[in-house]
């Protein structure tokens, strides 16, 4: 596939899956040997169950969650991208009751890409400022 396929990939995976919720996408977007690399909060499984069960547990707390794709880089057989993740906190999140809070936090993925389907994910999420969004964890001078 060309860059620009692998970037439309991407483009609808996002689409479907993140903002629209539909991680029965997941099966046809991702090959049966898919490899995920980021780092999973506890219980997540890992393979192709990790995305899955990543963003069921993410549209249950943040129901209203939206990717917005800032950057769109591909090269070869990977597609870089840097998004902004926005939403409200409206149900339980790794053990964080609801708090009603918005949260905008940043993303940034690669993805491995063969024969029109997903491989492979390396991710990194700003998990610390989603936490202290969350008032879980003080913001930079609060005290």
């Amino acid at each position: 596939m060309s860059t620009e396929q692998n970037k439309t990939l991407v483009r609808q995976l996002v689409e479907q899956v993140i903002n629209q919720g539909n991680t029965s996408m997941i099966d046809e977007l991702l090959t049966p040997d898919f490899v995920e690399h980021e780092e999973l909060p506890p219980g997540i499984p890992p393979g192709r169950e990790a995305p899955k069960a990543l963003f069921t547990m993410l549209h249950s707390a943040f129901p209203d969650i939206k990717a917005t794709i800032e950057h769109l880089i591909a090269e070869g057989d990977k597609v870089v991208l840097h998004m902004t993740w926005t939403g409200t906190h409206k149900g339980e999140f790794m053990g964080i009751p609801p708090t009603g809070k918005r949260i905008a936090i940043n993303v940034i993925d690669i993805l491995g890409i063969a024969e029109g389907k997903f491989t492979a994910h390396w991710g990194v999420m700003d998990s610390m400022a989603m936490m202290q969004q969350l008032g879980v964890v003080p913001a930079p001078g609060a005290g």
